[in-house]
């Protein structure tokens, strides 16, 4: 006999098919999802004479709002001029470390807000709000870009791989949100042979359209279908794209899974509290969201730098009215392409976040992924490490945990050292530790460079 919440959950997945789900849930919660989509559509239709002017107007429009409306901004920026951009502060996490209450605007509350959480993977989690249009125009953003892939919010079939709060309240919210957005969620917390096994069968049985979730449990995925000698579209044929997002993406990780499952893999950039960054398009570009954002990549003197200079992430929400994310340093390091304008804007790479960073007894210092990957080419080639995160415990001492078949040999260890030294500097103690599984974090992510220091 069902219990009445599986009940509930089952009713509710026969009708997602009948409905439009994903929109009516939306609309549901008072977001205004038409109205979101028709901006959006009004937003794009834009030259690039009429974009240059309207890019102006929203950044002038936020932060002549904020304020106006907003105590904390308006103590926060005390010295800002909405027309001379240089003059807004940057603002980072730190700033926004107090009660949400103290940073929400006029007439704005969290009964009448999208209120949520950071993922925490910068350390630094903290509760944010958007007011409904602007997280409506977020979602139409989003929709905007499957689109790309003939990929429909209401209709097609997603086969998740994120991770579930355990708790049964969560759970089951959890369960609701996946039924309403047509979506079934694969587990990123268990990825031994026998699970992923079973995530082939589901495969077989459930005519799914596209991949979506963290880089590193869909890499282990794409490895044991190698090892199985699978190739996903041939068992599901319906499957169109598969979309990654929240972790790095190294080329060769790409060209696994593209080889493996058989579509093509696209890397999404977002934050929970800013919506889609970047997103890549057919032509392989990594496109920078202008349609409610505005990207900035900015020096260590908040001083923005020429395309193709490697510098600070900062990011302006130019619709948030609940809460300002004006210039907000989101604590990652990248690249702008050259061949950028100010309409196209495109992600050339995104090296990771500021305090992924080496440090070495020397003085010198490293990107923390950069380190990462120089590793990976060196520990993989043999097909018997599954996955790995580096950790610095002291200046001259790093570990690296691994799950794998077998224990990696010593002549491996010695490789993987000299590698490390090569790219670092001599002297280093490096340990290996082989385990059953790696920590992520709460939300299943996998963060595959930790300092300690």
């Amino acid at each position: 006999m069902l219990l009445l919440h599986e009940f509930f959950l089952f009713t509710l997945q026969k009708l997602s098919f009948v409905l439009k789900l994903f929109d009516f849930s939306l609309r549901l919660k008072g977001f205004p999802i038409k109205e979101a989509k028709n901006h959006l559509k009004y937003i794009q239709s834009k030259d690039n004479a009429d974009f240059k002017s309207y890019l102006e107007t929203r950044k002038q429009a936020i932060v002549s709002y904020h304020l106006k409306h907003n105590s904390f901004y308006k103590n926060f920026a005390k010295h800002a001029n909405p027309i001379d951009w240089n003059s807004i502060p940057v603002m980072t996490k730190q700033d926004l470390q107090q009660p949400l209450q103290n940073r929400l605007s006029e007439g704005f509350s969290k009964k009448n807000s999208h209120v949520h959480k950071t993922s925490g993977s910068s350390g630094e989690p903290f509760i944010f709000a958007k007011d409904k249009f602007c997280h409506a125009l977020t979602w139409a953003c989003f929709m905007s870009r499957y689109n790309w892939y003939d990929i429909d919010l209401n209709t097609s079939k997603q086969a998740r791989f994120y991770g579930i709060p355990l708790q049964k309240k969560g759970y089951y919210k959890e369960r609701i949100k996946d039924i309403l957005s047509n979506r079934f969620r694969f587990s990123v917390f268990d990825l031994s042979d026998s699970q992923l096994k079973k995530n082939v069968e589901t495969f077989k049985q459930i005519r799914f359209h596209y991949i979506n979730g963290y880089t590193s449990a869909i890499v282990q995925f794409a490895k044991f279908l190698k090892k199985q000698n699978i190739i996903l579209k041939v068992i599901c044929p319906t499957l169109k794209v598969c979309i990654i997002t929240s972790e790095m993406l190294f080329y060769d990780d790409k060209k696994l899974m593209e080889t493996q499952f058989g579509v093509p893999v696209i890397n999404e950039y977002g934050a929970a509290e800013l919506g889609l960054i970047a997103f890549e398009n057919e032509q392989s570009e990594w496109l920078i969201n202008t349609d409610d954002l505005f990207v900035e990549i900015l020096d260590n003197n908040n001083h923005v730098l020429p395309n193709g200079n490697e510098g600070r992430l900062v990011i302006t929400s130019l619709y948030n009215k609940a809460h300002p994310f004006i210039r907000y340093d989101l604590g990652d390091i990248g690249t702008l392409s050259k061949n950028s304008t100010l309409k196209k804007p495109m992600l050339k790479k995104l090296v990771g976040r500021t305090n992924d960073v080496v440090i070495l007894p020397s003085g010198k210092k490293a990107a923390g992924l950069t380190f990462y990957y120089v590793t990976k080419t060196v520990i993989e080639d043999d097909q018997n490490v599954k996955a790995f995160i580096i950790e610095q415990l002291k200046l001259n001492t790093f570990k690296i945990s691994y799950t794998s078949d077998k224990l990696i040999s010593e002549e491996k260890t010695i490789e993987i050292k000299q590698a490390i030294e090569t790219y670092l500097e001599s002297g280093l103690t490096v340990a290996f530790e082989r385990k059953d599984k790696l920590l992520r974090t709460n939300r299943g992510k996998l963060k595959q460079f930790i300092s300690h220091l």
